[in-house]
C-alpha cells in the first residue's frame, strides 16, 4: 500500500521546532488498521487522516498506538496543508470529538498559520487520589505544586490532567515514571497530563507527557493548550476576552509557541500557530 504522508512542524516556524505531525491528505479506502499501521510507522505523536465530507472534511488522528478523538497540533498541521494545497480561508473539520472550525490565514512573513475553535470546554477540580498518584508517576510531591491553582481536570475534546508548578525549575526537572504514569492515565482517561508554570498571567510555560499514545513527551500540543483555557474559565481567572501564549517543547529543544483567545462568554476557545514542512 503506497499512501502519501506530509510532515509537518506545527506551532513553529521552523522545522526543527514545534510538534511534528504526520498529515494524509486523502485517506479514501484506508481501514482502521491501515490508518493505525501508517501512524505507527511515521513515528509521530500522531497523524491525521483526511476524507472529504458533504460540508468540509472528516478528520480522524492516530498516534503511534492508538487513535485519539482530537488533536490539536495535527489540526494545525492539516489545515496548513490544505490551505498549500487549496488556498486559504474557512474550513470545518468532522472529528470524533465533534465539529472544529478552522481558519487559515498567510502571513505577511510568508507563513501560513491556522487558528482551530475548540468543542466546548469543561474542567473539574481532581480528585485527591488522582492528585496523588500523578505525583507519585511524576516523582513530585504536593509542595511543588503552586497552592494558588487547584489541580483540575480540563476537557477540550480530550481529558488533560492540568497541575500548576511551583518554579519553572521544577518543570524543568521533568523524569517521570513512564510505565506507572500510562497505567495511572489509562485508567483516569486522560489523554495527556498537562504542567505548566505561569511567567505572567498571560504568559506560561508548559509540558506535556504523552505516554499513552507512545510518547515520552509532546513538544506542542493544541489540545491541551484549549484544555487549559477551559480550566482559566473555569475557576474564574479570566474577566474578559484574554490571549495568552504559551510556550511549550523548550525543555526538549523543540521550542513551540501556541496562542490562546479565550472569552468567559464563550465555553470554547482558540488556539492559533503557524507550521512549517518537514523535510
Amino acid at each position: 500500500m503506497t499512501t502519501d504522508v506530509l510532515r509537518y512542524a506545527a506551532f513553529t516556524t521552523t522545522p526543527d521546532g514545534g510538534n511534528p505531525a504526520g498529515v494524509v491528505l486523502d485517506a479514501t479506502g484506508l481501514d482502521d488498521a491501515d490508518q493505525q499501521k501508517i501512524a505507527a510507522d511515521v513515528g509521530y505523536s500522531e497523524t491525521a487522516f483526511v476524507t472529504r465530507a458533504d460540508y468540509g472534511y472528516r478528520v480522524r488522528y492516530f498516534s503511534p498506538l492508538a487513535e485519539v478523538a482530537f488533536c490539536g497540533h495535527a489540526t494545525i498541521a492539516t489545515a496548513v496543508a490544505l490551505a498549500v494545497r487549496d488556498g486559504h480561508g474557512q474550513l470545518l473539520f468532522h472529528t470524533a470529538a465533534g465539529e472544529i472550525p478552522v481558519t487559515t490565514t498567510l502571513g505577511d512573513d510568508g507563513l501560513t498559520r491556522a487558528s482551530l475553535t475548540s468543542v466546548p470546554t469543561s474542567s473539574r477540580e481532581a480528585t485527591p487520589e488522582e492528585i496523588a498518584e500523578a505525583l507519585v508517576a511524576l516523582r513530585w510531591s504536593t509542595a511543588d505544586l503552586d497552592s494558588q491553582h487547584v489541580p483540575h481536570v480540563a476537557f477540550a475534546g480530550n481529558h488533560h490532567l492540568v497541575l500548576v508548578l511551583s518554579s519553572r525549575a521544577r518543570l524543568a526537572s521533568l523524569h517521570y515514571d513512564f510505565d506507572r504514569l500510562t497505567t495511572i492515565m489509562t485508567r483516569f482517561g486522560w489523554t495527556t497530563v498537562q504542567l505548566l508554570w505561569p511567567e505572567s498571567d498571560t504568559v506560561w510555560h508548559s509540558r506535556n507527557p504523552f505516554p499513552v499514545g507512545g510518547v515520552i513527551e509532546d513538544p506542542a500540543t493544541g489540545a491541551a493548550a484549549a484544555a487549559f483555557g477551559g480550566y482559566l474559565l473555569a475557576t474564574g481567572r479570566v474577566g474578559g476576552p484574554s490571549r495568552l501564549t504559551i510556550h511549550q517543547g523548550e525543555d526538549m529543544g523543540r521550542p513551540s509557541v501556541l496562542t490562546v483567545d479565550l472569552d468567559p462568554a464563550d465555553p470554547r476557545v482558540t488556539v492559533t500557530g503557524a507550521a512549517t514542512p518537514i523535510v
